[in-house]
């Protein structure tokens, strides 16, 4: 740049320091200029450290000891200078032009760059503010760049370290610290894997798309952060190395590290400096390093980021509500919904309402079941073992499927040889109803599939853009210590003989005919209690006389072919009997009797498609079998209050037409399910089957609202209670929510990307704290242009400014030198003298006249050499 004005002040200055080292020979300044040396001109200098075919347009002082006084114009002395640092002519050549020039004469012709005078001190010279050119302003608003006339030393006021306390450090302590703790942070949420709950819902704090966008942030700042502190990091270990004398100096290809972490591609692009330097632990560690940069968002989404996700099984303390006894025909009729009000038929509103909702969901299971039959006779996988043939089938609410469970298998065979007839004798479990109300429960907080809604855009050809809400996509399941309610049904082929102590038309009063059934038993002149009534050769098969405490039933008539009657009557009744004819004119008695058994656990699973209950009975490793909460617990107790309520539902389903001939539907199918041969057909269910599918129905309106507990725990003269009461039970519960951890096994890999990144840090942080402040990265790019521009050039890198460096340059050490007389910092080849065992010796305490840039640089240059 040119001065305007009439020239600086008239200001004495002492001369230049002497050259003391070779680099006062060709240290330039940051306004010299390289220009073609024409072919035999000769000057005196020094060794020759040039760039191949270029040498430094020199200044007007050739003589250190000659001081002209800036109040002087500066006059050239010839074409060729010597550089204001007393660089002196360099050796000719080859001819070469810097651009601009056409010939070598018009190099003469231009006008030479003004000589910088000696410096009094390092402070900063200031003309006069008369000497400001008019117009111009203050001096600081008007000369943003440097004063030509400045002497080229380095600015000894500001320090090269810097202290903790200052901006620059602080900035690069703040990154370490927040990468360190978020980097730990997430890699403890990865190993965790928290379950969000309620807090990630449709109905949550946060919504699904929120938490993700969220948890991308997170991880995108702690990446960044990291490449930050890693890139610190390699700076501050490369540029110390560089400063120490005893140290191997740095690389090329060490430098290059920096660009492996912030452009991952360079390791592909730049193949060959990854060759050289991840040889060495340095690049081993920046390799790793770049490989964690690049993957830690991706490992992030994989382990930590928000998902759905169906966790294990969580042993709980689960709580429904209790209002009723077991088969409690009150509350079953009361909670029966209706508009026909008691108050427009007070005898029978309720009664009818519960006979056609047996009805409806009786014949409904049973045709689920008869469907399953016949796809099992058409498969050809029938059975005669009752564990292997199809499973028992109910609906709750019209969207909870209900499957139950054969149980107390008994061989059939074994048992019909013993009574000399066919006797079929199975029992039927369900899962306990309450469970359902309990799992919805809002007190027992569990993720519903509708709390995991999530909205869709839907694109109409004639509307805009709408947003509508997908179904949920929760599930769960539960595994509950209830008692199961049972069904046990035994049918018993049976001559007309056998049947005559038991059936009013073949009594002698009965005169063979039974007059005016309609009003049956009403008006009948039975036995009353405690008569136990005739005995019958089937007594000790189903529990009939005073032995077992159980009266025989007695049936109005014996039913033609394909009709069934009905007893549901007697004292103390534990059960209904029911009696049926073949189209040979074969008969078959059966008995219902329902109890609450301890061999199962009741387990529902929800999903977005719906629910699906299922009793699980006669499992010796199931951990939630009734039996094992609760070890003292009868097992079979009879209800009576069952007997109550099935007398509905056999009503309802016409089993009892017969007494009048009715050849209802229902009673010609099950009649030809009468077994023919001892045990059980594998092509066709048997009638104790059917009948106990039928009055599955029945066991979960009795066990809805029922205690979860195989007695009633509450008032002994009221089976109901007003206010229903909660009642706790054992539970394992697993559901499906928003969660951190992988979805899939392979993506534990992602696991060593999380602690790298985490363990990297927390020695970049370590490092940071130890060093107790930072010298100048001269691995950032504008450092090492300006270290390099103003370094001597150098025959290592012959070649190198056209395509770059290669081959054996990549791997040439480099170390930062300095020329303390003139306080420069140079880049320059070379190994560092060889490590010595002797201990170094202690530099004196002794204040001198020296500048803290050169105080920082001793004590920097003169450590050991890096461990790294």
């Amino acid at each position: 740049m040119s001065y305007h004005g009439e020239g600086p002040p008239n200001i004495a200055s002492p001369p230049l320091r002497q050259e003391t080292s070779n680099l006062s020979d060709y240290t330039v300044d940051s306004t010299s200029t390289y220009v073609n040396t024409p072919i035999g001109a000769v000057s005196p200098g020094s060794p020759v450290h040039h760039r191949t075919g270029y040498r430094r347009l020199a200044s007007f002082n050739d003589q250190d000891t000659a001081y002209h006084s800036p109040a002087l114009s500066p006059k050239p002395r010839g074409d060729v200078q010597e550089h204001g640092l007393g660089i002196k002519n360099l050796k000719p050549l080859p001819s070469a032009l810097p651009a601009g020039l056409s010939s070598p004469d018009s190099l003469a012709s231009r006008k030479p760059v003004p000589s910088s005078p000696p410096a009094q001190s390092r402070r900063e010279y200031k003309p006069a503010d008369d000497q400001i050119r008019e117009g111009h302003g203050d001096w600081e608003d008007h000369n943003p760049t440097p004063d030509p006339y400045r002497p080229f030393i380095a600015d000894s006021e500001t320090e090269q370290l810097r202290k903790q306390t200052t901006g620059p450090t602080l900035q690069s302590f703040e990154p370490a610290a927040y990468s360190t703790a978020m980097s730990g942070l997430w890699l403890g949420v990865a190993i965790a894997k928290p379950r969000f709950g309620h807090g990630i819902a449709h109905s949550g704090r946060l919504s699904p798309a929120t938490a993700t966008v969220i948890a991308t942030a997170v991880a995108k700042s702690i990446e960044l952060s990291f490449v930050t502190v890693f890139v610190t990091f390699l700076g501050q270990v490369l540029s110390r190395r560089a400063l120490i004398k005893r140290s191997k100096g740095i690389t090329i290809s060490e430098m290059s590290m920096r660009q492996w972490v912030m452009q991952p591609g360079t390791m592909i692009t730049h193949w060959e400096t990854v060759r050289y330097a991840a040889l060495t632990f340095l690049g081993l560690v920046a390799l790793l390093g770049s490989v964690t940069a690049m993957l830690y968002t991706t490992a992030s989404d994989a382990l930590v980021a928000p998902k759905l996700k169906m966790g294990s099984m969580e042993r709980r303390v689960l709580h429904g509500k209790v209002a009723a006894s077991f088969a409690n025909e009150q509350h079953i009729q009361k909670n029966c919904q209706t508009p026909i009000s008691p108050s427009t038929d007070p005898d029978y509103s309720a009664s009818t309402c519960i006979a056609i909702e047996h009805s409806g969901q009786a014949f409904h299971n049973f045709m689920q079941y008869l469907a399953n039959w016949t796809d099992s006779i058409a498969t050809g996988t029938g059975s005669d073992d009752l564990s292997k043939r199809p499973l028992p089938l109910a609906m709750l609410y019209d969207n909870t499927t209900v499957q139950g469970s054969w149980i107390s298998g008994v061989n059939m065979t074994d048992i019909s040889q013993q009574y000399n007839r066919i006797v079929t004798n199975v029992t039927m479990a369900m899962p306990h109803a309450g469970v359902l109300g309990a799992v919805h429960d809002p007190i027992n907080n569990i993720m519903q599939p509708q709390d995991l809604e999530v909205g869709r855009l839907d694109c109409h050809p004639t509307k805009s853009l709408r947003l509508t809400t997908e179904q949920g996509l929760g599930e769960y399941d539960v595994r509950a210590s209830v008692p199961s309610p049972a069904t046990n049904v035994i049918c018993a082929s049976m001559q007309k003989a056998d049947l005559a102590p038991i059936v009013f038309s073949e009594w002698p009063m009965g005169n063979g005919t039974a007059a005016n059934l309609t009003g049956w038993p009403v008006g009948f002149d039975i036995p009353k209690y405690p008569e136990w009534l005739n005995s019958t050769p089937v007594d000790d098969l189903f529990g009939f006389g005073e032995k077992y405490g159980r009266r025989p039933p007695v049936f109005p008539k014996l039913p033609v072919a394909y009709n069934s009657v009905l007893n549901t009557t007697g004292w103390f009744a534990d059960s209904i009997y029911f009696l049926a004819t073949s189209a040979t004119g074969e008969y078959t008695m059966c008995s219902l009797r329902a109890s609450l058994t301890t061999k199962c656990s009741t387990r529902y699973h929800a999903s977005v498609s719906g629910g699906s209950m299922s009793a699980h009975c006669e499992d010796l490793g199931d951990e939630l079998a009734y039996s094992k909460s609760y070890r003292n617990a009868t097992e079979g107790v009879i209800s009576k209050d069952w007997a109550t309520v099935a007398t509905e539902w056999a009503r309802a389903l016409s089993l009892n037409a017969g007494i009048s001939d009715g050849a209802a539907s229902s009673a010609r199918l099950l009649s030809q399910f009468l077994p023919t041969n001892q045990g059980l057909d594998p092509s066709l269910p048997s009638i104790a089957e059917a009948l106990a599918v039928l009055s599955g129905c029945t066991l979960l309106l009795s066990s809805e609202a029922s205690p979860f507990i195989h007695y009633w725990n509450y008032s002994t003269t009221v089976a109901t209670l007003e206010k229903p009461q909660y009642q706790a039970f054992r539970a394992d519960v697993r559901y499906k929510d928003y969660t951190s951890g992988g979805n899939q096994k392979w993506q534990g890999v992602f696991y060593i990307v999380l602690l790298l990144a985490f363990v990297t840090n927390v020695i970049c942080l370590i490092f940071l704290l130890l060093q107790r402040g930072l010298v100048t990265d001269f691995i950032e790019p504008q450092n090492l242009f300006s270290l390099s521009l103003n370094s001597p050039p150098s025959h290592a890198l012959d070649g190198a400014c056209g395509n770059g460096p290669a081959g054996e340059q990549l791997i040439m050490n480099w170390h930062i030198k300095m020329d303390q007389q003139r306080e420069h910092l140079y880049i320059e080849n070379g190994q560092g003298p060889p490590p010595t065992k002797r201990r170094p010796t202690r530099p004196l305490d002794i204040e001198m006249d020296t500048s803290p840039l050169v105080n920082t640089y001793t004590k920097l240059s003169n450590r050991q050499s890096s461990l790294l």
